[in-house]
């Protein structure tokens, strides 16, 4: 049920023609890279394999498609059988593609091409993009740490974990989001809110009770306050205080000179942690200004993919069988050379891609997301 109204239509109508084996191969790629970049990291593929293992209409579903009063009885009994019968084949998540690459390629029943097109655009579309967006931020970061901040600013819990799970992929060390921490068995972070400081009488009181708490992790928010006071405060737990945290003001200056009173307090291995809306290019400027910021935490920016929140990717008919077993090479053509699409069946032996389905068996052994990462990491 997660597609667009009108695969379903269209699909009854296939049904209606008698043409609900008639095989067809779509391609998913993308036209334009994002962030004036030249490439996109791909991902969304294990969560896609999850999709296609699950997918069925169940009774419920069946039930509202009925009240529609739209589609034949025999057709829903179709829908409740269906399941996917294809061949499916994929690059490597975590694989960097260019313009106009498939992604993707699917070859079975053009009804259930037809009906998995926006449940895979929406999967590959959002993840591939948030991946993209963390591979920069962490390409300018260097040596330094990311840790995904988002979940807050992300579109709804179910675009959290979605970007969580990208950014981990494009980069990221690990995520503030516990649910996304727990499913995906990505490193969880997280440091102190002001919140907490602003519930003691004084901020001094605030940094000891939370180090009493945590006398191995403690990480304090220095900014709620004055920000160079908090950082003095701070410097009085001793070697208790593992790192601060900046959240606003000048972030080169107040780094520097933190770094100056921790190192001259003996704290040469506390951290300091940045974030506050910071992205690739806010990243790239405080390092320029030689900020002596030891790990970043990225959220807004990253999890909306905040100046370009949509990946043009699209998923194109190439070719359909005829009842003749012949197969008929299929394109769409536009006064906009920018949507044209390239026609004919994509060569089995292409070697980007990857077999991952059979005639509906999975073949693909889904690596952990860790080895994703890694497979990220080397190609970048």
């Amino acid at each position: 049920m997660n597609t667009d109204f009108y695969q379903i239509t269209m699909a009854y109508a296939h049904w209606k023609r008698g043409a609900k084996q008639q095989q067809a191969q779509f391609q998913l790629f993308y036209r334009k890279p994002p962030f004036d970049g030249t490439n996109v990291l791909a991902c969304g593929l294990d969560t896609a394999i999850d999709f296609l293992k699950a997918f069925r209409f169940e009774p419920k579903d069946l039930a509202y498609l009925e009240s529609l009063k739209l589609f034949d009885a025999g057709f829903l009994g179709y829908l409740g059988e269906l399941k996917f019968t294809g061949d499916l084949n994929a690059v490597h998540e975590g694989s960097w593609v260019n313009p106009k690459e498939p992604i993707l390629q699917i070859t079975a029943p053009m009804i259930e091409c037809q009906i998995l097109e926006t449940p895979l655009l929406n999967i590959f579309n959002f993840q591939t993009l948030i991946a993209t967006k963390a591979a920069r931020i962490c390409r300018a970061a260097g040596d330094n740490p990311v840790i995904e901040f988002g979940l807050r600013r992300a579109q709804g819990f179910d675009g959290a974990l979605s970007a969580s799970r990208a950014a981990y992929i494009g980069g990221c060390e690990g995520t503030s989001n516990l649910e996304a921490a727990a499913r995906f068995h990505i490193p969880v972070r997280g440091t102190m809110s002001h919140a907490w400081v602003m519930s003691f009488v004084s901020e001094r009181e605030a940094f000891e009770a939370y180090a009493q708490v945590f006398p191995h992790s403690c990480i304090v928010a220095v900014d709620t306050y004055d920000t160079i006071n908090g950082i003095k405060n701070a410097i009085a737990l001793g070697n208790r205080l593992k790192g601060i945290r900046l959240d606003s003001g000048d972030l080169a200056s107040l780094s520097q000179e933190a770094r100056r009173l921790l190192d001259r307090a003996g704290l040469k291995g506390a951290l300091i942690i940045a974030s506050g809306d910071l992205d690739e290019y806010k990243i790239h400027e405080l390092k320029q200004k030689k900020a002596p910021i030891d790990l970043w935490g990225v959220g807004t920016r990253m999890v909306t993919a905040f100046e370009e929140p949509a990946l043009t990717g699209v998923y194109k008919l190439a070719a359909i069988q005829d009842v003749d077993g012949t197969w008929r090479n299929c394109h769409k053509t536009s006064d906009d050379q920018f949507k044209s699409t390239l026609p004919g069946l994509l060569p089995m032996q292409n070697n980007l891609l990857l077999p991952i389905f059979k005639s509906g068996q999975c073949l693909y052994e889904n690596p952990s997301i860790h080895e994703i990462r890694d497979h990220a990491q080397r190609a970048a």
